[in-house]
């Protein structure tokens, strides 16, 4: 064993990249299966990475990324933490579902107090159909998180070749190998097919152990909630949070942040009651700014986050503030 290879932990939490189909031909019904290989069997699938590193590798959970929340969130940040303290730990890689895994990414882009990499990955075919990106995505993640220049960039992930910053990456085709994009901004460098890590960017918003985001003692988070404005929106789905006293809404609305009558109006009412509200937009790029008006109502902008992620800051804003303007200023920073 060479003392020159970096130790990798990886956590495996199930996912496509873990999954089981009934045959080489089926890219659609393992998930409704819900049977998952342990990562050692993923492992020996790729030999390969013991050339790149010294693996320790662990199930945390072993389920579809529609079953990950913040509970998983909460054990996946405390055991990457945990690991990243032995000093002999290079780096993590996280194997994932990819229906959730840029909110994960994003949850321990905000959380995890360490520099060094943790590599975020899945797959979009399991690794029992023909075609299957689980091999490579797998190995790859391995090899930017033994790399030095990953050091520093915060939570990454890798798919399809791809590196990009947990904050920014958006899954936006259902079945597609290159669904992970990152809108408008551009992804961070390639894992390369000579085998190099090359990088070309590098996030600016705060991250990892920039944050003021400590959960090593959190058992719960907040309650978020999202409501999705569409053509004739009404107040219904808002008063449903305000009724259930949630501790947070966001609000998805219309390019650059307009809303129905109704909606907003029932939103404003939210933040009179207490319930902060950030108000986003399902628009796939670009910003939400503050405006007189929507500042007099008291409501709070999303800058240019999606409205999961935006979610996700703002439930970890609330573990420390209830503060209106505290909170705006975490999404100007983060």
């Amino acid at each position: 064993m060479s003392p020159l290879r970096p130790s990798i932990a990886i956590v495996a939490t199930g996912g496509s990249i873990a999954g089981v189909g009934p045959d080489r031909m089926d890219f659609i019904l393992y998930p409704e299966l819900g049977e998952h290989i342990t990562i050692e069997q993923s492992l020996e699938r790729i030999p390969e990475a013991n050339d790149i590193a010294s693996i320790s590798a662990e199930d945390l959970v072993s389920v579809g990324s529609t079953a990950i929340g913040p509970e998983e969130w909460l054990r996946l940040a405390k055991r990457i933490n945990q690991l990243l303290l032995d000093d002999g730990t290079a780096g993590v890689v996280v194997t994932h579902g990819t229906a959730t895994l840029e909110e994960t990414a994003y949850f321990l882009h905000l959380t995890v107090k360490s520099s060094k990499p943790v590599v975020v990955t899945g797959a979009m075919r399991p690794p029992t159909a023909l075609g299957t990106d689980a091999d490579l995505n797998l190995l790859d993640a391995i090899r930017v998180a033994a790399s030095p220049v990953a050091g520093g960039m915060g939570v990454l992930t890798i798919l399809n070749n791809e590196i990009q910053c947990a904050r920014d990456v958006v899954k936006t085709n259902t079945f597609r190998v290159e669904t992970f994009k990152p809108n408008e901004l551009g992804f961070l460098g390639y894992a390369d097919s000579d085998g190099e890590v090359v990088m070309y960017r590098a996030p600016l918003r705060k991250h990892t152990t920039s944050t003021e985001f400590d959960v090593a003692h959190k058992d719960s988070l907040p309650r978020v909630d999202i409501v999705y404005c569409h053509a004739g929106s009404d107040e219904l789905l808002i008063d449903a949070v305000r009724s259930n006293k949630s501790d947070g809404l966001i609000l998805a609305g219309f390019g650059g942040g307009s809303f129905p009558p109704k909606a907003i109006g029932a939103a404003a009412e939210a933040v009179k009651e207490g319930i902060p509200v950030v108000l986003a937009s399902r628009s796939i790029a670009g910003r939400v700014v503050m405006t007189p008006r929507k500042n007099e109502q008291g409501f709070i902008v999303s800058d240019n986050l999606q409205p999961q992620k935006a979610r996700i800051l703002l439930m970890l804003g609330l573990t420390v503030t209830t503060n209106r303007d505290e909170i705006q200023r975490m999404f100007a920073e983060y």
